[in-house]
C-alpha cells in the first residue's frame, strides 16, 4: 500500500490541475500564437497545474505501478478482485 501522503498529494496535484485548466489552455493558446507575455504567464502558474505531474493510482491501495486505465485499479488488485468475481464480465481463464 502506498503511503497515504503520497496518495493525497496526488489528490492535491488533481485539484490543482482542474483549477487552472482553463487559464492554462487560453495561455497556451496564445502562446502558441507567439505571445511572449502569455509564456511568461505560463511559468508563473504553478508547477503541480500541469496535468503532467499527476500520476495514475490505484483506487483502492494507491499503488502506482501495473495500473490498468480501464479498471482505474492496479494488475494485483485486478488479479484479487476478479478471482473473487466482483468485477463484473471478467472470469479467470482456464483451459
Amino acid at each position: 500500500m502506498a503511503k497515504k501522503a503520497m496518495v493525497e498529494r496526488n489528490l492535491k496535484r488533481e485539484k490543482t490541475v482542474d483549477k487552472y485548466a482553463a487559464k492554462r489552455a487560453e495561455l497556451k493558446a496564445r502562446a502558441k500564437k507567439g505571445d511572449r507575455e502569455a509564456i511568461l504567464e505560463l511559468s508563473k502558474l504553478p508547477r503541480n497545474a500541469s496535468p503532467t505531474r499527476v500520476r495514475n493510482r490505484c483506487q483502492i491501495n494507491g499503488r502506482p505501478r501495473g495500473y490498468m486505465r480501464e479498471f482505474g485499479i492496479s494488475r494485483v488488485m485486478f488479479r484479487q478482485l476478479a478471482g473473487e468475481g466482483v468485477i463484473p464480465g471478467v472470469k479467470k481463464s482456464s483451459w
